[in-house]
């Protein structure tokens, strides 16, 4: 699954803001937000969070670690 910050998940960005900007919905700053708004509500393009233990933070602060 495309993370933030991967090329796919960039590019499917790009086309959704260029898609807004080109029905004139919103101008191009606008539209960058929109649709980043868009792509985190659609599960497929969601984070799933850390992939690791190590990801989640040192480990005297992790959740459940007391």
């Amino acid at each position: 699954m495309p993370e933030p910050g991967s090329k796919s998940y960039d590019i499917h960005r790009a086309r959704r803001r260029k898609e807004k900007e080109k029905t004139g919905e919103a101008d191009r700053k606008q539209a960058n937000e929109e649709a980043k708004r868009d792509m985190e509500q659609d599960p497929k393009w969601r984070p799933s969070g850390p992939h690791s233990d190590r990801g989640r933070g040192p480990k005297s602060e992790r959740p459940g670690s007391h």
